[in-house]
């Protein structure tokens, strides 16, 4: 095995960080011309949970596409938003001990029973998306008020 020399050793160091460099540059590039393949909304319902696992007073979070969106079991019954906040686009989280939806970026606040906003900055309340149970379990799609 023959040694490696300082020049050389340096030369080799200047490559790796040049690809790396290229690579830091166009890899977003690249990722923007083959972007997911994810839907804005979904076309056809999304399963969230069975219906006996989720109980009054809980919320479930599921996978909606390109955003989640919040399934929450309300006394009224089931209820279900984008999980986008309208102020900022942060996803907004189901705060069970205040019985409330809470967007934790700016402390916005939105009533479950209706997805509109009780308080903070955001400046509408929350897309409403339809529920629906087959078969015992809920399903979230795309829609107006259930």
């Amino acid at each position: 095995m023959s040694k490696i020399t300082r020049r050389d050793f340096l030369k080799i160091v200047n490559k790796v960080l040049a690809a790396t460099g290229l690579a830091a540059v166009f890899a977003p590039v690249v990722a923007y011309f083959y972007p997911p393949s994810l839907e804005e909304t979904p076309s056809e319902p999304v399963l969230v949970v069975a219906e006996v696992e989720l109980p009054i007073g809980k919320a479930q979070t599921v996978s909606f596409g390109r955003y989640p969106a919040l399934v929450i079991h309300t006394p009224e019954g089931l209820r279900a938003y984008s999980a986008v906040c309208t102020h900022f686009a942060c996803i907004c989280k189901w705060d069970e001990e205040q019985a409330k939806i809470v967007c934790p970026c700016h402390d916005g606040f939105f009533d479950p029973s209706d997805g509109s906003v009780i308080a903070g900055p955001p400046p509408t309340g929350l897309k409403v998306l339809q529920t629906e149970i087959k078969d015992g379990d809920i399903y979230v799609s795309a829609g107006g008020e259930a």
